[in-house]
């Protein structure tokens, strides 16, 4: 009989050894497309698995950030959230999306505590550093399915060297509706925490529009699920932005201009570094900056580090669309393409077909999570300059937020 319990005991710790392992590599398993039209293809996704959760993050009451022109750190505060919550489970390969104003990360069940513990750290380096308020939230998978919802991942693969999760199936909507009533709520850390976040940055100075305007755009079904013909609409919007060169991407193929924002080098300071050292790593930033400028100019690269490859690469690895239970693209757009665009979502809007809401701006911004410049897995985050994505979904709820000025 003890030998019997042993063997058990030593199948069932072998089978847990599976189920991590799986968990582990579960997101690198799901099969890569490349072509963004593969977002409305249900074929591209795969369910999460059993047991596992959603750290959820967003700003609370933008509205005052926005109309004084912070969004910027609006920005910064989502993308920490990301930074953080990698950092802090060792930079694994698991899906994640950001928001703007906020962001999402799809964990195994057995990084709950880390993520916890993460989040809460982020939330009051927000409040302290940015004076901004961040709401979290964890949300375990299994409590979307009970609500007869799903949360189905997709890997979208923007270069060689950087992928993208799609999500799709309504749960990671649900997820943020209940975190925004107050609940999966997380207990605040102490005061001073600190959380993690190498890597984070906000260095360039934001990005002009070449082809009209920067357009933020947020298409959501209007019956609550993707139906074919909401796919067909996000479909014809891809479709035509694709009509403009690099599928009007708003950085330009060889990178965005050299020029910094001093704005966005105070603001990595102060993620990368305490108080007492924040003189300290503006130099090293400063320091990184002239390399990077002159190693570009002279064109020889430093060591492993090739300063046009990089720049190269910032446009090619940069997320500036993404389905998440809804289609959320910032484009640089002419203006015959924009009416296109708004007449076919208009059409649908009419048809009980799409929630949506867009809005225009100059210029977009762009948020950056380097954990290293030498290897070239380095991501961005676009928005628009002018409140982007948030002041986009403020049009399609009918909270009407104040268009926001031009921030650096």
């Amino acid at each position: 009989m003890g030998i019997g319990v042993a063997v058990a005991t030593w199948v069932c710790a072998k089978l847990d050894d599976m189920k991590t392992v799986t968990d582990e590599d579960f997101f690198a398993e799901v099969p890569l497309f490349s072509e963004f039209e593969g977002v409305t293809d249900a074929a591209n996704y795969r369910p999460l698995p059993d047991g596992w959760v959603l750290a959820l993050a967003d700003i609370v009451g933008s509205t005052p950030a926005i109309a004084a022109g912070r969004y910027k750190d609006v920005n910064m505060a989502g993308a920490s959230v990301i930074s953080a919550v990698l950092n802090s489970v060792g930079k694994g390969d698991y899906p994640f999306v950001f928001g703007g104003d906020g962001a999402l990360i799809a964990l195994p069940g057995s990084l709950e505590k880390t993520a916890r513990d993460a989040l809460a750290a982020v939330q009051i380096w927000v409040e302290e550093d940015l004076g901004l308020t961040l709401r979290i939230a964890i949300v375990p998978v299994a409590d979307t399915r009970a609500e007869g919802l799903d949360v189905r991942v997709a890997r979208y693969s923007v270069s060689p060297y950087v992928t993208y999760a799609m999500f799709w199936g309504g749960g990671t909507s649900w997820a943020e509706r209940q975190m925004k009533l107050g609940r999966y709520g997380i207990e605040r850390a102490a005061p001073g925490t600190r959380p993690d976040l190498t890597g984070l940055s906000c260095r360039w100075s934001p990005i002009e529009a070449r082809h009209g305007e920067i357009v933020s755009i947020i298409a959501v079904p209007g019956e609550g699920r993707p139906g074919q013909e909401f796919r067909d609409l996000v479909s014809g919007i891809v479709a035509i932005t694709t009509e403009q060169n690099r599928d009007s991407h708003p950085v330009p193929a060889d990178g965005p201009n050299l020029a910094f924002s001093l704005h966005g080098i105070n603001r990595e300071a102060k993620a990368t570094a305490p108080a007492g050292r924040r003189l300290r790593q503006k130099l090293i930033i400063f320091l990184q900056l002239a390399i990077t400028v002159v190693c570009y100019k002279v064109g020889i690269p430093l060591g492993r580090f090739d300063a046009r490859r990089y720049k190269r690469d910032v446009a090619g690895n940069s997320d500036f669309r993404k389905f998440d239970d809804g289609l959320k693209m910032t484009i640089d757009v002419d203006a015959e393409h924009l009416k296109r665009i708004e007449t076919l979502l208009e059409a649908a809007r009419a048809r009980g077909i799409v929630r949506y809401g867009l809005h225009r701006q100059a210029s977009a911004l762009m948020t950056c999570f380097v954990p290293t410049p030498i290897s070239r897995d380095h991501m961005h985050f676009i928005d628009g300059a002018a409140g982007g994505y948030a002041v986009a979904a403020s049009r399609m709820t009918g909270k009407m937020l104040a268009t926001a000025p031009h921030q650096t």
